[in-house]
């Protein structure tokens, strides 16, 4: 027992952990997929922020595992490569998922797996196989994953995200028996912000790296460079009117914002009659990307 007492004592002195890292050390990892709804529910967030919660609400956010049906397909899709094409996956039925296997997608999709167990994500891998909306429909990118898991970047310089606390752009007490505090997210207003899911691509540090969404990486390799200056939240957010539907492609005001089709017309003819041609038009088309990353993308 004494020499336990030391080891640990050393321990905490060679690696000090904040209170957040010690909570990750004993707090139980969720087991299924209504108690990490739970560890991560926002319901109260209504209380405060209704207009900002109802538009969260009918966000693609809110359902990142769904999508519009598409990213539900495809997450089948990967799990019937995953066991019938991946040979040294270690993947041959449902029974032998791990969060690993899910990591390639679920790190923006559902980054907060972290918090759960093997067990998790077995039963998500059955619900995508299923096609079960309504079980899919439980975890999504929430209110508590930008605002408190993804509110730190720079950990070294700014420290981890704590337990308790909620980040947004002051300091300050917050009305929420879980989340008391209000802290100042360095990062929350920035584009770096979004940049953590839209990404840089392609994600390397998997055992099969993926290409997936690269918005960040044109915007800070062309946009920026060529003299811009607006960020994510000012286009998808401020200027739509929207602010956390955060409207995309899908959206007629986005889509009429960010590419400028021109069309002009150099000429005509006729072919003989003979031929039961019709009248032939030569054109000209320009298409012009206004947005601040490479069009399309994701």
């Amino acid at each position: 027992m004494g020499l336990l007492k030391l080891f640990l004592s050393l321990l905490f002195v060679a690696v000090p952990l904040t209170s957040s890292a010690i909570q990750q050390v004993v707090t139980e990892k969720a087991k299924t997929i209504d108690e990490l709804a739970k560890m991560y529910d926002v319901s109260s967030c209504k209380e405060c922020h209704r207009e900002i919660y109802e538009q969260w609400e009918r966000s693609i956010h809110a359902r990142s595992l769904i999508g519009t049906g598409r990213t539900m397909g495809t997450f089948k899709r990967s799990l019937s490569t995953l066991k019938n094409v991946f040979v040294h996956s270690g993947v041959k039925d449902i029974k032998d998922i791990k969060k690993e296997h899910l990591m390639p997608c679920f790190k923006c999709h559902l980054p907060q797996i972290k918090d759960a167990d093997d067990k998790v994500a077995r039963q998500l891998a059955k619900a995508f196989e299923e096609g079960d909306k309504a079980t899919l429909s439980k975890v999504s990118i929430n209110c508590l994953v930008c605002h408190s898991q993804k509110a730190i970047i720079h950990q070294w310089q700014d420290g981890v995200p704590q337990p308790g606390v909620i980040y947004g752009r002051k300091n300050g007490s917050h009305p929420d028996k879980r989340l008391n505090t209000l802290k100042e997210s360095p990062i929350l207003t920035k584009a770096v912000s979004c940049g953590q899911c839209h990404g840089t691509g392609p994600n390397l540090e998997f055992p099969q790296p993926t290409q997936c969404a690269t918005a960040y990486g044109s915007y800070l390799h062309s946009y920026i460079p060529a003299g811009g200056a607006e960020t994510c939240q000012d286009c998808h957010m401020k200027k739509t009117g929207k602010g956390h539907l955060m409207p995309a492609y899908r959206d007629a005001y986005m889509q009429k914002e960010a590419v400028d089709i021109k069309i002009g017309a150099l000429g005509y003819k006729f072919l003989p009659e003979r031929d039961n041609a019709v009248p032939t038009a030569v054109l000209t088309l320009r298409i012009t990307n206004n947005a601040g990353h490479r069009i399309p993308d994701g």
